[in-house]
């Protein structure tokens, strides 16, 4: 079945770099923001944080990387595409402590390709979960100038190692930290504190590497929504809790979109 009643006020496109084809959505007007979806897919959620996106003066895009487009979020749904994409797809590295997913690449591709047409000062991108460290190693393209990584969760996996890596290569930090002091540049990182996911190693880690570039939004569990039992883990979709405007996980979807206008130079 079509779960794409979701995406209806957005367009879509096929984009090959040559190497991939992937789906993308687009909606609104400005510079470019490229929204990154979290397992298990492009869900509603991530869709509503892109339309605020959009209704915040900027073209959003919504790349489609796995999953089905615009399914709600279930348990079994998430163990589904968490399988497959950890343990099958190729273009994703979910175990890998210093590399980045060579899906990274087209992602690269496509900021150029947004930067060309919709202007501006550069290209924001967030990750999330699964795909939060993408916006980290998207630096090394320089249309890319305000990367989010929202409850960055790779490498997966146990073990001192693994909880502090970042999922980018040498190469890739290299340059982020470059860019960042040439160009004034910064990032934005978020996670519930507790979420085992997204470790305190890992976040001491982001602060330890970027110093005052890394701009660390943590949010104690209790202010976040727990569906079905499960802990609060992603900040901008399911764990938002859209009923207390002033609450952290409003401030934090605030700052976010804040962030990426400034960054871009939307109106």
């Amino acid at each position: 079945m079509s779960y794409e009643a979701a995406l209806k006020e957005y367009s879509r496109f096929e984009f090959d770099d040559g190497r991939y084809t992937r789906t993308v959505y687009r909606r609104g007007q400005g510079p470019g923001v490229i929204v990154m979806h979290e397992i298990p897919g492009l869900h509603p959620l991530v869709i509503r944080f892109a339309d605020r996106v959009a209704a915040a003066g900027m073209t959003v895009f919504l790349p489609h990387l796995f999953g089905e487009a615009g399914r709600r979020v279930s348990i079994p749904y998430v163990a589904k595409e968490m399988f497959k994409n950890v343990c099958i797809r190729r273009e994703f590295r979910a175990w890998a402590t210093d590399q980045s997913s060579p899906i990274v690449d087209w992602l690269r591709a496509l900021s150029r390709k947004v930067h060309a047409e919709c202007g501006g000062r550069g290209v924001g991108a967030v990750g999330m979960c699964f795909t939060g460290n993408f916006a980290l190693a998207m630096m090394t393209e320089p249309a890319v100038v305000a990367p989010v990584l929202s409850q960055p969760s790779l490498p997966l996996g146990i073990g001192a190692a693994r909880k502090a890596a970042l999922g980018v290569s040498a190469e890739e930090i290299a340059c982020a930290k470059r860019r960042f002091v040439d160009e004034d540049l910064s990032m934005i990182g978020l996670r519930f504190y507790g979420d085992p996911f997204v470790s305190d190693e890992r976040f001491a880690n982001y602060k330890k590497t970027f110093g005052d570039r890394f701009e660390a939004i943590e949010i104690d569990a209790k202010d976040g929504l727990s569906v079905q039992g499960t802990p609060p883990h992603s900040v901008l979709t399911v764990s938002l809790r859209d009923d207390d405007p002033e609450g952290p996980t409003k401030r934090a979807e605030r700052r976010v979109i804040e962030f990426f206008k400034q960054r871009v130079g939307a109106v």
